[in-house]
């Protein structure tokens, strides 16, 4: 049997693509703004910060890290209207890319503070600055500049593991793929061009992020 390709439904579906491509597009950009935000705080408690909040982030990070991210988000978007948070697909699945990130960057992010020599934090203390200070001004960036790279390829898989989200309609790019492939029966040539679309965004976000980098953070050795 012969199997005849046929990619003259893009013509007709290219907007429900363009529209997947827009909401991953989305998920990345708001997961990895706010999950490295959340992941620069959760790193300082656990490295830096107050005993108090140390168990609560330890739980946090090793509950995320040890649960699958389709189980994270079933909870978020089912579970949590439980409780009396209504969220939309779109919102759910953001919470969850945030909260997926922030739990992983924050071992990456804990791993630059620890490799910070004992030196930087006299410093800091030796100019009467606090602690969060010192971490602020002194510890972070030069931490950042170190993991950078294996932060950025953290924010890549967390893209690329958004795909997930469609098994909660949110419309994103495996969404798209989805509906056209159950409209069309053509699941070969649907998937051939959510495959191609996802790798394109993959080494298009890793330029960004090493750009990015390249533009934070200042061209000189790292203590």
């Amino acid at each position: 049997m012969n199997y005849q390709f046929e990619f003259g439904w893009l013509a007709e579906y290219y907007p429900q693509i363009v529209k997947g491509i827009g909401i991953t597009v989305e998920l990345i950009a708001v997961g990895a703004v706010a999950g490295i935000s959340l992941g620069i705080f959760c790193a300082w408690v656990r490295a830096l910060g107050p005993a108090w909040l140390k168990p609560i982030i330890a739980l946090y990070v090793e509950l995320i890290r040890n649960t699958p991210f389709l189980i994270q988000i079933f909870f978020i978007f089912f579970g949590l209207p439980s409780l009396g948070p209504q969220l939309s697909e779109l919102q759910a699945a953001n919470v969850a890319m945030v909260v997926n990130l922030g739990a992983y960057s924050c071992e990456i992010i804990r791993a630059g503070i620890q490799a910070t020599p004992k030196g930087q934090f006299e410093a800091g203390a030796s100019l009467a600055m606090t602690r969060f200070e010192t971490f602020r001004h002194v510890v972070l960036v030069p931490s950042l500049q170190r993991i950078w790279p294996a932060l950025s390829s953290q924010v890549v898989i967390v893209m690329l593991g958004s795909a997930v989200v469609s098994q909660i309609a949110a419309e994103d790019l495996t969404f798209a793929a989805n509906f056209i492939q159950s409209r069309t029966f053509r699941a070969f040539e649907a998937y051939i061009v959510s495959t191609t679309v996802y790798l394109a965004l993959a080494v298009l976000l890793r330029q960004v992020l090493a750009m990015v980098g390249g533009l934070i953070f200042p061209r000189r050795a790292v203590p």
